[in-house]
């Protein structure tokens, strides 16, 4: 409940804000989202499971983030970073879909 109480209170202050993203950071920003939607997913689908764990939510999400954001910057530098920004992408949204399906199969016993 913390954590959707949390979620709120951050959806509510972005939109209030309105943050402007650096101009340096946007290429890591929508990589960094869709890391944390996975680490989300796992954890939704981990308490479903009867196996969650806050620790391993909380190091799963950061490591999930900088993990995704570091292999962007070395594409960057390489120069392959729209190559390994799509390979992050896609992995990233293979396991999200996994994940989501579990998630159904649990809730609609399906």
């Amino acid at each position: 409940m913390i954590a959707a109480i949390g979620l709120l209170i951050g959806v509510v202050a972005g939109l209030v804000l309105q943050p402007t993203v650096p101009l340096w950071l946007q290429p890591y920003l929508p990589i960094a989202v869709v890391a944390a939607l996975d680490a989300v997913f796992g954890g939704v689908r981990a308490l479903l499971d009867g196996i969650f764990d806050d620790r391993v939510f909380i190091v799963s999400f950061l490591s999930n983030v900088v993990v995704a954001a570091l292999i962007v910057f070395l594409g960057d530098h390489l120069g392959v970073g729209a190559q390994l920004s799509t390979g992050v992408v896609v992995v990233l949204g293979i396991r999200i879909f996994s994940n989501a399906a579990a998630i159904r199969r649990h809730i609609f016993k399906a």
